[in-house]
């Protein structure tokens, strides 16, 4: 059997978005900027992408920007209104366990003369807000909190968090990089005071190479990528017509069964939950219940290291992760798990297991019953 518990890092596409991303890149192939019907074609994808995105976010279409991911999507956010918004501030706000592509932006920025503040986290990986309130100065004009950790699935108070900004100063702008929690959530941005939020395809059954910035039409952005003028000149470039109307295609089905899959990955998450503490010296990071995301769970293993354990599992084709996949290929002890406090053993003996849609009940069985097998075995190996 094989077993895919990778779904943080790539999901499986729908059936549905494949097939019309073959149909547009072998029929419908027309460039949307070209005049004649097979560019008006091509245009009419993406003007049905903008709405499908639009209302699921209960936005105007003219604020969404299709990006080539999350990472693209979280650096246009961050650095277009740092450069843009640099006259009247030059300080940053984020938290120690984003996303690589936020937290080398940020680092980046620094380097061009921003300052930023780095908040802490606690014990189960959520930001503190008074920690939030005291780091915002007359300075601050960005803050960017992520939506769901990748890592260990807390959930960030983006709602309470964007009230306290805008109660603060309302021109600070609140950035949320979604990409973990779109898809599994129902966010709306202008309710939860979200100025900009990232998302992209590959983590919701769509195609890799997608993504979608919003951004407030009020936001004052610079582009950072620049030719022929497309999206109203922030994202220039021809559209990835194909990818682009994969990704609607699969914000529409996720979200029109969202509740079911929803409560369905909850389920599975507490029966391996519950499974996996059966195994000794065994510690679940985050929440591990429904106050963290219903498709997450990072194990700490004592006495193995992580990725002995990942390989082992592959050995029984089952697919998991020892990280965020951005920084896999370069094994190292994760920021997040140590900004948690995770320290010692327990840092380099983590896996995280994510799930889909597609995971099952008996997947989650055979994968509980390979680690009872194996872990004991890997254990003894390790202390020889």
């Amino acid at each position: 059997m094989e077993v895919y518990l990778d779904n943080s890092a790539t999901t499986r596409s729908f059936d549905e978005v494949a097939a019309l991303m073959t149909q547009i890149m072998c029929e419908d192939y027309g460039n949307p900027s070209s005049l004649h019907r097979k560019g008006v074609q091509a245009e009419q994808y993406i003007r049905y992408a903008k709405d499908v995105i639009a209302r699921n976010l209960k936005v105007n279409e003219k604020e969404i920007f299709f990006t080539s991911g999350g990472t693209e999507a979280d650096n246009l956010a961050i650095r277009g209104c740092a450069y843009a918004n640099c006259r009247s501030g030059r300080h940053l706000i984020t938290t120690q366990i984003e996303h690589p592509a936020v937290l080398q932006t940020m680092r980046h920025l620094e380097e061009e003369g921003f300052r930023v503040t780095y908040l802490p986290v606690d014990g189960k990986g959520c930001v503190r807000l008074e920690e939030l309130e005291r780091a915002v100065t007359g300075e601050t004009i960005l803050v960017s909190i992520m939506h769901t950790n990748n890592e260990v699935g807390t959930l960030q108070p983006v709602e309470k968090a964007g009230a306290l900004i805008k109660a603060m100063n309302p021109r600070i702008l609140f950035h949320v990089d979604a990409v973990q929690g779109y898809g599994k959530f129902r966010i709306h941005p202008k309710k939860m005071k979200i100025d900009l939020l990232s998302a992209s395809g590959h983590k919701i059954h769509g195609p890799k190479g997608s993504g979608f910035l919003y951004a407030d039409e009020k936001v004052k952005i610079r582009p950072v990528m620049f030719g022929g003028g497309q999206q109203n000149g922030l994202r220039s470039g021809t559209e990835n017509v194909p990818a682009i109307a994969g990704l609607a295609k699969a914000v529409e089905m996720v979200y029109g069964n969202l509740d079911e899959e929803v409560k369905k990955m909850y389920s599975l998450k507490k029966a391996f939950v519950e499974g996996v503490r059966k195994i000794d010296n065994v510690v679940v990071n985050g929440h591990p219940d429904e106050e963290g995301a219903p498709h997450v769970v990072s194990v700490s293993i004592k006495g193995v290291r992580s990725e002995v354990l990942l390989h082992a599992l592959e050995d029984k084709e089952i697919y998991v992760s020892a990280g965020s996949a951005c920084a896999a290929r370069k094994p190292q002890p994760s920021d997040t798990l140590k900004a948690m406090g995770i320290s010692g053993e327990l840092l380099g003996s983590t896996i995280r297991f994510s799930f889909s849609v597609f995971t099952t009940m008996e997947e989650i069985n055979y994968t509980l019953q390979t680690m009872y097998d194996i872990i004991p075995m890997l254990r003894k190996y390790t202390r020889r």
